[in-house]
C-alpha cells in the first residue's frame, strides 16, 4: 500500500525495509506497521536509529511506549515491555494488555467481544451489508471488527494513534489486517485509497475536528461503498452521556443524509434475528447514543464495485436507482434482517463461554465496566441463541 507524508502529502517511498521516506522527512516501520504520528517526532528519531543500528526489538520497546494524548493512566515500564516483546509468541492477550499498564482499556478490550456497544456495531454493518472488497476502519483500538471483516474476506486496513494498539491487533486479534498508525487531526497517508466499506465504531465522538474527520471519512468511501459510524452519544441523555456528546440536532448537521439508528433498535434486532428500524434524530432522553450509516449505490462510471451497479441492475440484493430488492435500497434506507452474516460467529467457530459469567452469575472486571455495561448486556438473558445473544464466544486463539 503506498502512504503519503502527514506532513507534506508527498508520496513515501521505502528507503529501506524499515522506514518509508520523502524529501526532509522519514519514518520508522516497526513490525510492519509504519508510525507516522505527527506530534511525537522525538520517538519518530529514537525508533530510527534503533532500526538503523539493526536493534529492531528496541525499535519496538520505544513505540511500545506511546500512549493517547488523553491517558491519565500509569506510564509503561520498560523491563515489562522488554518481557512483553521478548515473550510475544507465547503471552495472552491480557497478559500482553497488562505488560503494557493498559488499565481499565485492558478490561474493555479483552471484553469487547459481548459489550452492546460492541454488538450494535456490527449489527449496523451487517443490516447495510454489500459484500466489500475492501475496508478501513480510523481508531480500530485492537482489531475486533477487522478481525470478523477478514473472516469474512475483506481485505482490511486499520489505523489508530496508538502503535500499541495496532501491535496487539496484528500479533493476537487480526494478524490479517493491514495497519498505520496517524492522528486524524493530521493529514491522513491513506488519502489517495478507496474502500468499498469505511468505518469508525465507538470513537468518532472523541476525534477533534469532526466535520473535517467525517468529510474525509466520506472521501474515502469508493462508489458504491459505506460509511458506518456507531456509537455517536446524545448530549440530552437523562443521567448524562458517557463522554463527549452532541444534540440530535448538531449530529444531524455533521450527517444530514445518514440513516439514523438507535442502538437499543440495532441490539434488539440482532436479538431477534430482525431488521433494524431507522429513526430520526432527536432530543429524546431515552436514547444513549446513536449509529449511522451514509450509502452511495451508483458507481459513477457504471462497473461493478462489489455487487452495486450503476445501470440499475440487480447485484447481489442492491439495485442502484434506489428500488427495493431483497429488502435492501441503494441509498442505504432500507436494512437487511440480522439472520447471519456479521452478527453471528463464522461456521468453523470454535465457541467457548462468555468469562464473565460464572455459571449464571456476572463476573464484573471492575465497577466502572458493570455501570457502563451491566444494564444492556444481552449475555445476561439465558434464553435465546447462546451465541446470538454472546453467552457464548469466538474468542480468539491466546485470549
Amino acid at each position: 500500500m503506498t502512504y503519503r507524508s502527514p506532513v507534506t502529502g508527498r508520496p513515501l517511498v521505502a528507503d529501506t525495509p524499515h522506514s518509508l521516506a520523502a524529501v526532509g522527512e522519514r519514518w520508522p516501520v516497526v513490525d510492519g506497521i509504519p508510525y507516522l504520528r505527527t506530534d511525537s517526532e522525538g520517538l519518530v528519531a529514537v525508533a530510527l536509529d534503533h532500526l538503523d543500528a539493526g536493534c529492531p526489538d528496541d525499535a519496538l520497546v520505544a513505540l511500545l511506549t506511546d500512549q493517547d494524548a488523553w491517558w491519565t493512566g500509569p506510564a509503561t515500564d520498560l523491563g515489562e515491555l522488554k518481557q512483553l516483546v521478548r515473550e510475544r509468541d507465547t503471552l495472552s492477550l491480557r497478559a500482553a494488555m497488562g505488560l503494557l499498564r493498559m488499565g481499565p482499556v485492558a478490561d474493555y478490550f479483552a471484553h469487547r467481544w459481548s459489550d452492546p456497544t460492541y454488538l450494535a456495531g456490527l449489527a449496523l454493518v451487517e443490516a447495510h451489508w454489500r459484500q466489500p472488497g475492501t475496508g478501513f476502519e480510523l481508531a480500530c483500538g485492537i482489531g475486533h471488527y477487522l478481525r470478523e471483516l477478514a473472516a469474512r474476506g475483506v481485505a482490511c486496513v486499520g489505523a489508530d494513534v496508538v502503535f500499541s494498539k495496532c501491535w496487539l491487533a496484528k500479533h493476537w486479534v487480526a494478524p490479517a489486517a493491514e495497519y498505520v498508525v496517524f492522528d486524524a487531526a493530521a493529514l491522513w497517508p491513506i488519502e489517495t485509497r478507496k474502500f468499498y466499506l469505511v468505518a469508525c465504531h465507538d470513537a468518532f465522538y472523541f476525534l477533534p475536528d469532526q466535520p473535517r474527520i467525517a468529510g474525509l471519512l466520506r472521501e474515502a468511501v469508493a462508489p458504491g461503498g459505506v460509511l458506518s459510524v456507531s456509537h455517536l452519544h446524545n448530549a440530552a441523555v437523562s443521567g448524562g452521556a458517557m463522554g463527549p456528546a452532541r444534540a440530535g440536532t448538531e449530529w444531524a448537521t455533521l450527517f444530514p443524509d445518514a440513516v439514523v439508528y438507535d442502538e437499543r433498535e440495532l441490539r434488539r434486532a440482532l436479538l431477534a434475528a430482525d431488521s433494524p428500524v431507522a429513526t430520526a434524530w432527536s432530543d429524546d432522553p431515552a436514547i444513549e447514543a446513536w449509529s449511522i450509516v451514509e450509502a452511495d449505490g451508483v458507481e459513477a462510471d457504471g462497473v461493478e464495485a462489489d455487487g452495486v451497479e450503476a445501470d440499475g441492475v440487480e447485484a447481489d440484493g442492491v439495485e442502484a436507482d434506489g428500488v427495493e430488492a431483497d429488502g435492501v435500497e441503494a441509498n442505504g434506507g432500507a436494512a437487511r434482517a440480522l439472520t447471519s452474516g456479521l452478527v453471528m460467529p463464522v461456521v468453523d467457530a470454535v465457541l467457548q463461554p462468555n468469562p464473565l459469567l460464572d455459571g449464571e452469575a456476572p463476573r464484573w472486571p471492575s465497577d466502572r465496566y458493570r455501570a457502563e455495561y451491566g444494564e444492556a448486556a444481552t449475555w445476561l438473558a439465558d434464553s435465546g441463541d447462546a451465541a446470538r445473544n454472546r453467552r457464548v464466544l469466538d474468542l480468539p486463539a491466546r485470549w
